[in-house]
């Protein structure tokens, strides 16, 4: 089991920056991969970005942050970030880390059903 804990969410303003911190705890040798959602009330929690490391490195984004999001892991701290750039009021959410229970790469790692180990969510809003 990997516990995660996300921090580094706040109030900002349309442009604004913000850099989002996980840092996982407990089997942490099991895991290979991170990812980061995001939900709004009345809404499915979305896939945000995703990185993998042990099998294969790669990183993920939707289309709605390709460009403006970066996700990075620092090893030694167990933690993988997620740098927010030029943030937007439609970016406003709650922002979840999560690690899979299993393999994924590619369109798997987009996929929520495939993350067993959540955070508690941090939240994020941007005003306009």
């Amino acid at each position: 089991q990997v516990q995660l804990v996300e921090s580094g969410g706040g109030l900002v303003q349309d442009g604004d920056s913000l850099r989002l911190s996980c840092t996982a705890s407990g089997r942490t040798s099991s895991n290979f991969a991170m990812g980061w959602f995001r939900q709004t009330p009345g809404k499915e929690r979305a896939f945000v970005a995703a990185i993998t490391w042990r099998y294969n490195r790669a990183t993920y984004y939707s289309d709605s942050v390709k460009g403006r999001f970066n996700i990075s892991r620092d090893n030694a701290k167990n933690t993988v970030y997620l740098q927010m750039n030029s943030l937007r009021p439609e970016d406003t959410a709650v922002y979840y880390c999560a690690a899979p229970g299993g393999f994924c790469s590619g369109v798997g790692c987009r996929d929520k059903r495939v993350y067993t180990n959540w955070g508690q969510g941090t939240q994020v809003t941007v005003s306009s």
